[in-house]
């Protein structure tokens, strides 16, 4: 169907071109626009099939997938790139100098260059495919079909973050629950945590480069992703953010201006001592299909800050973060939610909304100052 999200896989190998344009043909909503060999044919074919998402490679012949994205910047090409690469395994400094040329997200291969089990990132894939190909779609005034419009192809886990996605996408957003009932006000904000997903590499740093130099109150940070990459994503922020930012180690002590990432595949959760409060990091079970999880971290802040929390929901496939931003809202923390418009996707602030647990959303440009504002406020 034409209102599919066209994708444009570019890739060096025949097999893996045809395993991830298998993947992509079995998801509603997506279809193959074209594939590539290298960066050339793919900068030759865009103008032609006019894509709403590319997945890259990096090491390719003739032209890589870093000169890709220098071309591409240079061309003013503004269709999403998602990195799809074994590099990303062992160069996490490549992957982010990707990200800082312009690639929206990135994912690893499982097993090297040609990885035949490549299925195994699949739910990843097209959760990024559909997050940010439909937020470029919708940008390009082209309609999104809903999955109603696929009845032939269901997601097979329906708890999955791209079933949830799929089930948000065909209803209406709605108008949120009544607020849980608060156990106290809200009192001087103390710490504030921030869980985001898909689209969330761009919109931290918008967030974080605009931030306060004087906000003196430690955040804590959840973004899905993965093992190895955490620590330079980190260094990636702090150069652009007037706060300290850096890759949370256990027994990090949570200090004012500074801010902590949780670590790929460790769950992160605060822990308040005599000495002061330091972060915890553990490989209990995945939660809400997630490790870090958003929902771990919230929970942890609300039992430990109580009403001295201020809570943020970003941008994310799922329902990652809702249940427990819920948790700080009852504590008598503050919450904020980021707005529909501004989301590549809204699913984690939509269904945090949805139950009433967002007191206030925002738009990602406004995002930093609403959070400075409602931290800095006296109460």
């Amino acid at each position: 169907m034409a209102d599919e999200i066209q994708v444009l896989i570019v890739d060096d190998s025949a097999l893996m071109r045809n395993l991830i344009g298998h993947m992509i043909e079995d998801t509603p909503g997506l279809a193959v626009a074209e594939k590539a060999m290298n960066g050339i044919f793919a900068l030759q074919k865009i103008p032609r099939v006019n894509p709403d998402v590319i997945v890259l490679d990096l090491e390719m012949p003739e032209m890589n997938g870093i000169e890709f994205l220098k071309e591409r910047k240079k061309q003013g090409i503004t269709v999403p790139v998602v990195i799809l690469s074994s590099i990303a395994a062992r160069g996490a400094e490549i992957t982010m100098e990707a990200l800082s040329l312009g690639a929206s997200d990135f994912i690893q291969k499982p097993s090297g260059s040609i990885s035949e089990d490549i299925h195994v990132v699949k739910e990843t894939l097209v959760n990024k495919l559909l997050g940010y190909g439909g937020a470029y779609r919708k940008t390009q005034g082209r309609k999104v079909l809903s999955p109603v419009e696929y009845k032939e192809k269901t997601p097979s886990d329906k708890h999955s973050d791209v079933a949830i996605h799929f089930k948000l996408a065909a209803s209406p957003v709605i108008e949120p629950a009544q607020p849980p009932v608060r156990a106290r006000s809200p009192a001087k904000t103390e710490i504030i945590a921030i869980g985001i997903s898909t689209g969330g590499p761009d919109a931290l740093r918008v967030v974080f480069s605009k931030l306060d130099a004087d906000l003196k109150i430690p955040i804590v940070v959840v973004q899905h992703m993965p093992a190895g990459f955490t620590n330079e994503f980190a260094k990636s922020l702090d150069r652009i953010c007037p706060l300290d930012v850096k890759e949370a180690e256990d027994g990090d002590p949570i200090q004012p201006g500074r801010i902590l990432i949780a670590q790929g595949n460790k769950h992160l959760e605060v822990e308040k001592k005599a000495a002061g409060a330091v972060v915890r990091l553990s490989d209990d079970p995945l939660v809400s299909g997630h490790r870090p999880s958003a929902d771990v971290l919230f929970a942890s802040v609300a039992m430990n800050y109580s009403n001295h929390a201020l809570g943020v929901i970003m941008t994310g496939m799922g329902r990652d973060g809702a249940q427990h931003l819920g948790t700080i809202y009852k504590e008598g923390g503050m919450t904020l939610g980021q707005d529909e418009a501004s989301a590549v996707v809204y699913g984690m602030p939509r269904v945090a909304y949805e139950l009433g647990h967002v007191m206030e959303q925002v738009s990602l440009p406004n995002m930093a100052r609403r959070i400075c504002e409602v931290a800095k406020a006296q109460r």
